[in-house]
C-alpha cells in the first residue's frame, strides 16, 4: 500500500499520539492534527490530506457534523470514523454524513491497516 497523507481528529492528546505512531509506524505521513471538529473544518484544505481519522465526541462541533461541513466543501475527502464501543447510532449517522468507514478505539494495528487499505482502493 502506498504511503497516504493523514489528518488526524482526536480531542484526547494520548489517542492522538497513539493513532500517530501506529499510522507513521505503517509509513504514512501525519500532515496534521486537530483536537476539535471545528479546528479539522478549518485546517483540513490546508493540509489536504489523502484520509481524516475523525473523532465523533469532541468540544465545540462533533465528528458527524465536521465530516458533513468538510464534504460540503471538498466532496472527495476520504474520512475514517474513530469511536468507540457502543456508539453504533453514531457511526451509522456518521455515515450517513459520508464517511467512508469506522474504527473502533483502542485502536488495533491489523484493523487500521485493513480500514486504510479498503478505503484507499474505493475512494482514492
Amino acid at each position: 500500500m502506498k504511503s497516504l497523507r493523514i489528518l488526524v481528529v482526536d480531542d484526547s492528546g494520548l489517542t492522538v499520539k497513539k493513532m500517530t505512531k501506529l499510522l507513521e509506524d505503517l509509513g504514512h505521513e501525519v500532515v496534521g492534527v486537530a483536537t476539535t471538529g471545528q479546528q479539522a473544518v478549518d485546517i483540513y484544505a490546508s493540509v489536504a490530506p489523502d484520509v481524516t481519522t475523525m473523532d465523533i465526541t469532541m468540544p465545540d462541533l462533533n465528528g458527524i457534523e465536521a465530516t458533513r461541513r468538510i464534504l460540503a466543501e471538498h466532496p472527495r475527502a476520504c474520512i475514517v470514523i474513530v469511536t468507540s464501543h457502543g456508539q453504533e447510532q453514531m457511526v451509522m449517522d456518521a455515515i450517513e454524513a459520508g464517511a467512508k468507514g469506522y474504527i473502533l478505539k483502542p485502536v488495533k494495528q491489523e484493523k487500521l491497516v485493513e480500514t486504510l487499505e479498503t478505503v484507499a482502493a474505493k475512494y482514492l
